[in-house]
């Protein structure tokens, strides 16, 4: 199976190659697309060496699946083409979200939606992945009514320059800043830019996609996004409202029994989840589940994932998978 992977030189595309190697997809030509500065350089998968080529060689090769993480404008310019020449794509950028045309899944929730008509699939926000892997077995079970989100947003989120300025910072260098501030012993109450509403764009994010992914509009989501100085992954603070009472040890049973979620709880030796341990791995971890003592059926959760790898890249290659399980492609 020939795969393209759009943005190969980037933090989440290389993320994206260490996951194809590590789940072992049947990959039989890899094809890496990158920006007109990085044609011709080389990027690694599996020991061997791979040219980076432009968008219009990758669709010449006819790539069965191609993974896109090149950003929104590269998205909605490219994915269209892509998919004329009957190619899959997985889009990790904002661009088709949204577009009511287009599914946006997280497969372990509502992979089931795909058909072999979806040529373009949107790959959720990163925070949105991680709350909603949490928040869909919970409202299947008790209906939640309201959530309140706020996120503890890694630096990497944003890419690798933002790693660059946190580092210098670290280091007490001189560095272009990514941010309108210093990151470094600080958090900025600012994930994208704002819109007119004041609310920031991942902040929109995060109160519209759930909806979308879990096919219920029916319940109330806020949402305040915050930068902190973290390289491991993602954190939110979630307080969730139901309409149905609940029992706490059944909340944690029916997390612990989710697939793809791995629930740290135990206080009284500290443990919890931590971007630190979160690193590296696939899964959401989610802890400190607790009953909200301020009003009746609601309950507070604290969760953490890799934003590069449950949050981007993982998803990504799991609907991948899921296309070729189901033989869609």
């Amino acid at each position: 199976m020939k795969i393209a992977v759009v943005g190969a030189t980037g933090m989440v595309g290389q993320v994206m190659l260490k996951v194809l190697e590590e789940r072992n997809f049947p990959v039989t030509e890899l094809i890496p697309v990158a920006s007109e500065r990085s044609i011709g350089s080389k990027v690694k998968y599996k020991g061997t060496e791979y040219e980076v080529v432009s968008m219009q060689t990758a669709i010449d090769k006819k790539p069965e699946i191609a993974i896109f993480s090149a950003g929104g404008g590269t998205s909605l310019e490219w994915a269209p083409k892509f998919a004329e020449a009957g190619i899959f794509v997985i889009d990790n950028s904002s661009a088709w979200r949204m577009d009511p045309t287009k599914k946006l899944v997280v497969p372990e929730i509502n992979a089931s939606v795909l058909t072999k008509e979806d040529k373009i699939i949107a790959n959720p926000n990163c925070s949105t992945i991680q709350l909603v892997m949490v928040l869909d077995p919970l409202n299947k079970k008790y209906d939640i009514k309201r959530v309140v989100v706020s996120t503890y947003q890694s630096v990497t989120g944003t890419g690798k320059a933002a790693v660059d300025q946190l580092n210098a910072e670290i280091e007490g260098k001189d560095v272009d800043k990514v941010y309108p501030y210093q990151i470094f012993k600080n958090a900025l109450p600012h994930c994208d830019v704002f819109a007119d509403d004041d609310y920031t764009k991942e902040e929109i994010k995060l109160m519209k996609e759930p909806k979308k992914i879990m096919g219920d509009d029916s319940f109330n989501l806020t949402a305040t996004a915050v930068r902190v100085p973290v390289q491991g992954g993602h954190s939110e603070s979630v307080n969730i409202e139901f309409e149905n009472e609940f029992d706490l040890d059944e909340v944690k049973k029916v997390l612990s029994e989710t697939p793809g979620i791995v629930v740290l709880d135990d206080v009284k030796n500290n443990q919890y989840p931590m971007p630190l341990m979160a690193e590296g791995k696939d899964d959401v971890f989610v802890g400190r589940i607790r009953r909200d003592i301020s009003q009746p059926k609601t309950l507070n959760c604290w969760i953490v994932a890799d934003n590069l790898r449950k949050g981007a890249a993982t998803n990504a290659v799991q609907i991948a998978e899921y296309l070729l399980d189901k033989k869609l492609v």
